[in-house]
């Protein structure tokens, strides 16, 4: 699991999505993290290849992005996949912008 962000950014990202996607994190974690039946999901890393959640209090969930990402800048069009991608698996309809 390398990383190419700093130790900051990875902190950065975890605070946004905990702050501000809470909900969008426990889509992605029932839709794509094979957990549907997760009640909480916590961003507690991020890396080169996935994103990983705390669910529950404890399980890690690990949800790969399905590339490679090399800048902070891919991570947030990265969610944002994720997260559709998740809607439509769960029959979700996608909320507004992200």
């Amino acid at each position: 699991m390398s990383t190419p962000f700093s130790a900051d950014a990875v902190e950065a990202i975890k605070r946004h999505m905990n702050d501000d996607h809470s909900d969008d994190a426990l889509i992605i974690v029932r839709g794509l993290g094979g957990r549907p039946e997760a009640k909480t999901a916590v961003t507690t890393d991020v890396d080169a290849e996935a994103i990983t959640f705390t669910i529950d209090g404890g399980e890690r969930v690990r949800v790969p992005w399905g590339e490679t990402i090399t800048e902070r800048a891919q991570v947030r069009k990265a969610v944002v996949m994720l997260y559709r991608e998740a809607c439509g698996k769960l029959g979700l309809p996608i909320r507004g912008e992200h």
